[in-house]
């Protein structure tokens, strides 16, 4: 998410906007010929602000003798990784090493799959934390389901390469919780770009953001405007739902029986676009009874909810996400700092993955991107304490493949699969222990991240002037 030189050379174009038009809920080949034919208008509109994301050329890439956790529930001790092309080429042991590219000795390390996090701010809400930057909520409406959060990224924040350190490869930068509907999220590639679209994930579908509960009632309850109380939450959904339900069946039927188009309309074209099924709903929800609430909006307007965002009662409700095919994004030992936020268990993730449930980490926070497998740590430390046998090949799955579910992005990415984007995690350790770091980052292929060369430590243009070559700080006045 930031331009730093090095990381912009050597580029060769291997899809022109990369499959830009695309309207997928899993993702398909730059190809063409296996796309999902859309039904009715593109209402998620892909092509608008297509991704324009280059992967860099990478030689091959062999992490040989290492622990692996592939995300699919395996552990393998003493095995080889080798990455071609920008692809997962084979994972298993005595891999024969390629005559040119990179070896890297894995004895004592552990390797992952990037760290997926479904729930970022980064960029909308950069540092340095300033009033001019923070562009995350447009508190200006109960639905402002017109605004793109893609459309606020600042792409010099300097929190994005602090996340890459963390192992942190694909993130969703979401709208803030302000509003009934925030607007549309975006899932980018953590890598270096001039504009936003140089990062978007190629092909993976838009979010939706909605918010229940206490934040919209708050913010709005004193304008004299509905919602001011959760009764008025529910309303608000519906007569949205409604109103867009009668917009895709009037652009239906124009595509259908031809007349005059009709006027198009930003907020209720994002709607249509979930109706339609190309855009995931992400929704911001702390209670189970409000989880069910919302459940049982979405089965009477006939579209999926992916995941609930925070879900810190999602354990009461465990059973019902797994019937409803709904994830849950949790953290491992937030709670209380609000009274929805009050009725919390650290057994939480544990408990909605026991039942079956997609459970996952998430930060929703600028530090705690930087640390997620910590988080995954504790919510797995918690789970074992409270009865269940949950090992680090499991519990791996809460920060890579469980997360690329709920973005829509499984096929392509997530875990150590064959023809999957090698998106890797070279660990000084067990990525579980409190003393390990991410080693090397790589993504589709290239060493994005490598804690033992400062040349393979980016920083971003916005950081050049106050900092050296060798990435220390420069005296005041940016001069040595």
């Amino acid at each position: 998410m930031r331009l730093f030189s090095e990381s912009v050379k050597g580029i060769e174009r291997l899809c022109v906007a990369v499959c830009g038009g695309l309207l997928v809920s899993t993702l398909v080949a730059c190809g063409g010929e296996d796309k999902k034919a859309a039904d009715g208008p593109d209402f998620a509109r892909q092509g608008d602000f297509p991704s324009t994301y280059i992967p860099q050329e990478s030689a091959p890439v062999l992490i040989r003798g290492a622990t692996v956790l592939t995300g699919t529930g395996e552990k393998l001790l003493n095995s080889d990784v080798l990455l071609e092309d920008g692809k997962i080429a084979k994972v298993g042991k005595d891999l024969k090493v390629p005559k040119k590219g990179l070896v890297v000795e894995g004895a004592g390390k552990w390797v992952t799959p990037g760290i997926i996090d479904v729930h970022s701010h980064l960029g909308d809400y950069p540092a340095p934390s300033i009033e001019s930057s923070q562009d995350g909520n447009e508190m200006t409406s109960p639905n402002t389901a017109q605004v793109w959060a893609e459309h606020s990224v600042w792409t010099q924040d300097p929190q994005f390469p602090l996340a890459l350190a963390g192992g942190v490869t694909t993130l969703q930068i979401l709208p803030g919780s302000a509003n009934l509907f925030g607007g549309r999220a975006v899932t980018l590639k953590n890598v270096p770009g001039r504009s936003v679209q140089d990062m978007k994930f190629p092909g993976a579908p838009y979010g939706l953001k909605m918010a229940c509960g206490e934040n919209p009632k708050r913010v709005y309850g004193g304008k004299g405007t509905l919602p001011s109380t959760r009764m008025g939450n529910v309303a608000g959904y519906r007569k949205a739902w409604t109103e867009a339900a009668a917009y895709k069946e009037k652009w239906e039927n124009f595509h259908k029986n031809g007349g005059d188009e009709p006027e198009r309309d930003l907020q209720l074209e994002t709607l249509a676009g979930v109706l339609n099924g190309d855009i995931l709903v992400h929704n911001h929800c702390y209670r189970g009874e409000e989880m069910t609430i919302m459940m049982d909006i979405a089965r009477d307007y006939d579209f999926q909810i992916s995941t609930f965002h925070h879900a810190v009662e999602a354990y009461k409700v465990a059973d019902l996400l797994a019937e409803n095919n709904v994830c849950a994004a949790m953290w491992a030992d937030w709670w209380g700092f609000k009274h929805e936020a009050f009725d919390m268990t650290e057994a939480n993730i544990a408990i909605v993955d026991q039942a079956k449930a997609c459970a996952m980490i998430h930060s929703d926070s600028a530090v705690g991107i930087q640390h997620l497998n910590e988080e995954t740590a504790k919510a797995m430390v918690a789970g074992q304490r409270a009865g269940f046998h949950i090992e680090p090949r499991h519990a791996v799955a809460w920060m890579t493949s469980n997360p690329a579910k709920a973005l829509g992005i499984e096929e392509v990415t997530g875990t150590l699969e064959k023809g999957k984007m090698a998106d890797v995690v070279v660990w000084s350790g067990n990525p579980f222990s409190v003393y390990s770091k991410a080693d090397k980052v790589f993504i589709d292929g290239v060493l994005m991240y490598d804690r033992t060369d400062s040349a393979r430590q980016p920083h971003t243009d916005f950081e050049l002037g106050i900092l050296d070559a060798e990435g220390e700080r420069l005296p005041e006045g940016g001069q040595q």
